[in-house]
């Protein structure tokens, strides 16, 4: 499910305070490429037991990544459902508890970004 009005999309940072911005939210950085990265939340559901992944995508707009100078913009947040073994379907039912995590992550990570 893509995420509507975040605020966050065309918000614009160098790689080393995005990383710094996002590992401090407890986002992790796992798929990246020289001009494109996936920055990834990891939230449990108790009631369910069902785990669900908040994903921001960023994309280089000068230089390359990996460079702590490289410029990036971010794109659409979603949000999917963690499915067995490895993947996220993105047209499950997304619980209000997680739902309201994923509010509270974007926000803060706008503001941060912002300052």
């Amino acid at each position: 499910m893509i995420i509507e009005a975040t605020g966050l999309k065309g918000l614009k940072s160098d790689l080393a305070h995005l990383d710094e911005v996002t590992t401090k939210l407890g986002f992790v950085r796992w798929q990246w490429e020289y001009t494109r990265a996936t920055y990834d939340f990891k939230m449990e559901d108790k009631a369910s037991k069902a785990v669900y992944f908040l994903r921001v995508n960023a994309r280089v707009e000068t230089g390359k990544l990996e460079s702590p100078y490289a410029v990036l913009y971010l794109e659409e947040a979603y949000i999917g459902k963690e499915t067995f073994p490895h993947g996220l379907d993105y047209n499950s039912p997304i619980p209000e508890n997680v739902l309201k995590i994923t509010k509270q992550k974007l926000d803060q990570l706008q503001q941060l970004l912002k300052d």
